[in-house]
């Protein structure tokens, strides 16, 4: 339904929590998805673990949630995998790390870092810490996650400017649940009625 509406990406978590899937299972994603990529969210495996799984499910990227290098991304990139490198941000001395995120990366997602969390949590990312990352990030793509939901991703998109956004609990009914109401709110919101009716 997401990818009929116009979503650009999908994601499949393979990192922890309620939305993890297994290979089989997202290689039914990736079946259903029309064409439109679809990025495995990855948070401590082994870069021999990720390709192995992209290949199963035919992923076409990873979103890298860990403390994966400069190299881990390279050597992904060269096996053709879209990979976007994931910034933890709590306060604007975060925004240094950004640069060395962006390299060897199709994208840099940023998002807020909570304590005791690896992500997922729901919380939105301070505007004005997610403004500053934006123009540290200029030139290069940046992907604004966290706390997005459909009655604010639009303010977020006009006041931050990212190049993508991305959603998971903002469109769920329940933990790992989505619900399809909201994913079509989400992408009205961000796309305009036109552009997805």
């Amino acid at each position: 339904m997401a990818a009929e509406r116009g979503a650009t990406y999908l994601g499949v978590v393979f990192a922890s929590g309620p939305r993890v899937v297994t290979p089989a299972r997202a290689a039914a994603v990736v079946a259903a998805a029309c064409g439109v990529p679809v990025l495995g969210v990855f948070g401590s495996q082994p870069v021999d673990e990720i390709l192995d799984t992209a290949a199963t499910a035919g992923l076409a990227g990873a979103q890298l949630h860990g403390d994966y290098s400069r190299a881990d991304a390279a050597r992904l990139r060269a096996a053709g995998l879209k990979v976007w490198r994931v910034v933890r941000i709590a306060a604007l001395s975060d925004l240094d790390r950004l640069e060395g995120a962006a390299a060897d990366a199709d994208a840099v997602l940023v998002e807020p870092r909570i304590a005791g969390a690896a992500g997922g949590t729901g919380v939105a990312l301070d505007p004005a810490v997610a403004r500053g990352a934006r123009g540290r990030l200029a030139g290069r793509t940046m992907v604004l996650a966290g706390g997005l939901t459909p009655a604010g991703v639009a303010r977020a998109v006009a006041l931050v400017r990212p190049d993508i956004v991305d959603v998971s609990s903002g469109v769920e009914h329940l933990p790992g649940v989505k619900d399809p109401i909201k994913i079509a709110a989400f992408l009205e919101a961000v796309f305009g009625p036109s552009a997805i009716s």
